[in-house]
């Protein structure tokens, strides 16, 4: 005779391969809130989830006319989806691919990459970039520093004025010099190169973010969400400094901490 649970189970029919298709469902909406939680898409996805829902409503008490214009919007929902949603589809198949085997450091991406040329060869000079950071944090100028990773971020980089000069902390300091042209923006950084300067980047739509955080740390978790860029934030303010990636801050850093930061994603091979 069998037991209540083999009949409930029976009852289900589940498969061991349904269980693991609940599983990845579960991930993958789990990862799609972390991309929109915070942001005005989560708004517009929860007025979405009300239509659907009016919509099952008004089909189940026969209203056939709101039922037939309300079935007309759901069927194109999927081109509107990708329009509305288009900078977190961008942001979560980024994270499908920095996760992918891909973007590991082994052969693939060896025979993927066999062609890409680096900016220089050279290293980025990280005591460049803290040197500046620390002058630059002591006298309260404000700066924004981007360091790209694999992608060299050339979108962004033609909004900016080219400069394409070897690193050095002076360099990075008359950038972003109160009565320079180009303190204005943000700076990007490829290998051992400044690339461009006064560079318009992309502004985080998180609502969540402390009223203390101006346009420089917004432009910097924008450029992040949106890609896998580092940034650096000095505060005109208060003199902070500050790290952005993968959409995260990490504020009020000191010079060590920067310093460590920097070579570990330099040892982790994030930025080079």
């Amino acid at each position: 005779m069998l037991s209540p649970l083999n009949h409930i189970l029976l009852f289900l029919d589940l498969r061991w391969l349904d269980v693991l298709d609940i599983l990845f469902v579960a991930l993958l909406l789990y990862q799609l809130y972390k991309l929109v939680k915070g942001t005005v898409a989560i708004r517009i996805f929860l007025g979405i989830l009300a239509i659907y829902l009016f919509w099952k409503l008004v089909s189940a008490l026969q209203m056939e006319l709101l039922s037939e214009i309300l079935g007309q919007f759901i069927g194109v929902g999927v081109l509107a989806l990708i329009i509305v949603f288009q900078q977190e589809l961008r942001r979560f198949l980024l994270l499908l691919g920095s996760q992918s085997p891909f973007a590991g450091q082994g052969l693939i991406k060896k025979i993927m990459n066999w062609s890409k040329q680096t900016s220089d060869g050279q290293k980025m000079n990280i005591n460049a970039i803290v040197k500046a950071c620390q002058n630059m944090s002591k006298s309260k100028t404000g700066a924004l520093i981007v360091l790209a990773a694999a992608t060299e971020l050339k979108y962004h980089l033609a909004s900016g004025d080219k400069i394409d000069a070897v690193l050095s902390a002076d360099l990075l300091e008359s950038i972003f010099f109160k009565n320079s042209p180009l303190h204005d923006g943000g700076t990007i950084i490829v290998g051992n190169r400044i690339k461009a300067a006064r560079c318009i980047l992309p502004v985080t739509e998180n609502m969540n973010l402390p009223p203390r955080y101006g346009l420089r740390h917004r432009a910097a978790l924008g450029i992040t969400e949106n890609s896998n860029a580092v940034a650096i934030i000095v505060s005109e303010e208060s003199g902070e400094i500050a790290l952005a990636k993968n959409g995260e801050i990490s504020p009020q850093l000191s010079i060590e901490e920067l310093r460590t930061k920097l070579l570990l994603m330099e040892n982790e091979q994030e930025i080079s």
